[in-house]
C-alpha cells in the first residue's frame, strides 16, 4: 500500500488534513516536522537558529525513514519540496498531494511563534507562495484546493485517495 504524502505552504491544513485522513482510511498519521524533532532531539527552532541549511539536511534525514514506511500518511513541511531529492524519495512509494491553500487564508489563520520562517513577517506567506507554487505543481500526483470548508476539501481527498475521481 502506497504512503500518501501531503505537501503545501505551511498554514495550508496538511497536519489537520493528514490526522483526518488517518482516522478515516485507518492508517498511521505522521508529521514530518514532528517525527524530525523527536529523531533529531533537538526543535526545528534550535535547527534554524544554527541554519536553515542544517534543518533542511535533518529533514532529508527524516523523510528518507518515513519514506521507508508502508501505508501511512506523512505531512511534510512547507520546504520539503525545495530538495529534490526529498520529492524523489517520497514519490517512490507514495501518492503525493498538493493541498494548495491561498496565502490570504493561510495569513488569517497562522501563528508566526510556530513557524520560522514566518516569524517575523506573516505576509512573508505571498513571497514563499511565489517561491514555491511551482514546486508543488511539478511535484504533486494529484491538487487540491482548500479555500472553502473543510469537509468539501476532505471529501475530495477521500474520493482522490480511494480512487473514484478520474
Amino acid at each position: 500500500m502506497k504512503n500518501i504524502i501531503l505537501i503545501g505552504m505551511p498554514g495550508c491544513g496538511k497536519t489537520t488534513f493528514g490526522r483526518l485522513l488517518s482516522k478515516e482510511l485507518n492508517r498511521d498519521f505522521h508529521d514530518s516536522d514532528e517525527v524530525l524533532e523527536m529523531r533529531e532531539r533537538r526543535t526545528i527552532k534550535d535547527f534554524f537558529a544554527e541554519s536553515e541549511e542544517a534543518f533542511r539536511q535533518a529533514e532529508t534525514r527524516t523523510l528518507k525513514y518515513l519514506a521507508g514506511l508502508d501505508g501511512v500518511i506523512i505531512a511534510t513541511g512547507g520546504g520539503a519540496v525545495k530538495n529534490q531529492e526529498n520529492m524523489e524519495i517520497l514519490g517512490e512509494n507514495g501518492v503525493i498531494i498538493f493541498i494548495d491553500r491561498k496565502p490570504e487564508n493561510i495569513v488569517a489563520c497562522i501563528d508566526g511563534t510556530v513557524r520560522p520562517l514566518l516569524a517575523e513577517d506573516k505576509m512573508k506567506v505571498y513571497d514563499v507562495y511565489e517561491q514555491r507554487i511551482k514546486l508543488y505543481q511539478k511535484y504533486a500526483d494529484y491538487i487540491v484546493g482548500n479555500n472553502g470548508r473543510t469537509a468539501e476539501t476532505m471529501d475530495r481527498l477521500l474520493k482522490y485517495v480511494r480512487g473514484t475521481e478520474q
